[in-house]
């Protein structure tokens, strides 16, 4: 078992650099078996399912960066397409949750180093074994001295030298990425996750926003575990009893409860930034647990992007624009914004975007898999028709690319989690600007 973050970046650049030859190599060796008279589809299938267990099994050992950029493509599955999602779907869907976890030796060596020598004496127990690995700390559960149940989140050494190598290494090789989303701007998805990354190191920091959440949501639907103490490298907060919301999804749920989580998730993204000037901005399910009461807690905050002025007037009144189906404004705002050029009539982007605006139009609205691939295998398919004519012409301003990479990412996982929610509403109500 792999038990610390490899920090050489010579190891680390290596096992990433591996990848684009394997697969390359293992494209030609499926040509051959096909000359030879093998099916196609077969070989095929083949392929791609090594190729998947490859890359995951890659992005997880090397925990960083790597790993998170695996769990930040993970939740895209639903769009992913059709004929290469059934190999993909089990190697995304472990990675979010699991993870090589370190010795209890080099536990204890953090907890000195940020808690003091005598870190024992402010617990009445500890548990050496890990209830959670991610993709720069691992969770502890322990009893803290006031006999509360606490939850420890301890940083693995090397870290930040890990995010740096993998960062640097993962844009050089950047197009294996588009090999899981067709057509996915995988610079600039790295480019954003780098400010969003660098920030999880600091635990402090995380601790703070954390906090936040916590006097902010008190008394809701959303749980939100209170901090009990901190330091650059340990969080300890309070332990919620709880399952990972992902381990639900497609488990016979009834349709009540999952549209209850739903609506829960979408109130806490668009309300945060009218509440606090923030949005929590590391979507996958893994980020909520389901309590044994069946409220859903939100957890992880070493990811929250600072939305001082709460959600971008622009792209609300691009939403707004969209439910009407007004084209002449949305495609005034599209070219203010820079998101489209002259070449670029609006009609076609209302043709392009489509279905996608649907869960705006409607007070109501029924998010499942097969409507969010087919959203997909339209809007991200390089090879689709509306992709070649509308899509490589459309751009992402950077300035609005994270709130759209966290909001695509919560509508890929409630596609998931198949749900009916009133996205509409809710946005009506904590987005200004967005007037249906």
């Amino acid at each position: 078992m792999t038990t610390l973050i490899p920090a050489s970046p010579r190891t680390r650049t290596a096992a990433l650099a591996a990848l684009p030859v394997a697969f390359a190599g293992r494209a030609v060796a499926g040509r051959v078996r096909r000359l030879a008279g093998a099916d196609a589809e077969e070989v095929s299938a083949e392929t791609m399912a090594r190729n998947a267990e490859q890359l995951f099994a890659v992005l997880g050992r090397l925990k960083g960066g790597a790993m998170k950029v695996g769990q930040a493509l993970s939740v895209y599955e639903p769009m992913i397409p059709a004929e290469i999602a059934g190999p993909y779907r089990e190697a995304l869907t472990r990675l979010q949750a699991e993870g090589p976890t370190m010795p209890a030796r080099e536990v204890h060596r953090v907890l000195a180093d940020q808690l003091g020598r005598g870190w024992r004496s402010r617990f009445r127990a500890f548990d050496d074994e890990p209830t959670a690995a991610a993709s720069v700390g691992q969770v502890h559960r322990a009893v803290w001295q006031d006999g509360r149940e606490v939850a420890v989140k301890v940083q693995y050494p090397g870290a930040g030298e890990a995010l740096a190598a993998d960062l640097r290494t993962l844009e050089r090789f950047a197009a294996i990425l588009t090999l899981i989303v067709p057509a996915l701007d995988a610079k600039a998805l790295l480019r954003e996750l780098r400010a969003r990354m660098l920030d999880e190191l600091d635990y402090r920091a995380e601790a703070d926003r954390q906090r936040l959440f916590a006097r902010e949501f008190a008394g809701s639907s959303l749980v939100v575990p209170r901090v009990v103490a901190s330091a650059p490298a340990v969080i300890v907060s309070e332990w919620l009893d709880g399952v990972p919301l992902g381990s639900l999804i497609g488990a016979g749920v009834d349709g009540a409860t999952r549209d209850r989580w739903a609506t829960t998730i979408v109130e806490a993204m668009f309300s945060s930034p009218a509440r606090l000037g923030m949005l929590h901005a590391d979507p996958h399910p893994g980020n909520f647990l389901v309590l044994r009461d069946g409220r859903l807690a939100m957890i992880d905050f070493g990811a929250v992007a600072a939305l001082p002025d709460g959600f971008p007037p622009a792209l609300a009144g691009l939403f707004t624009h969209l439910a009407r189906g007004d084209a002449d404004a949305m495609m005034a705002l599209l070219r203010a914004e820079g998101f489209a050029g002259a070449d670029v009539r609006a009609e076609e982007v209302l043709r392009y975007v489509g279905a996608l605006a649907d869960p705006l139009r409607t007070e109501r609205f029924h998010l499942h898999r097969e409507w969010m691939r087919e959203q997909g295998d339209r809007v991200v398919n390089l090879r689709s028709r509306a992709f070649r004519e509308t899509g490589r012409r459309l751009s992402l301003p950077p300035e609005h690319l994270l709130v759209v990479r966290v909001l695509s990412g919560w509508l890929n996982i409630l596609a998931q989690l198949d749900c009916t929610v009133g996205l509409r509403g809710i946005a009506r109500e904590w987005v200004p600007g967005f007037a249906p």
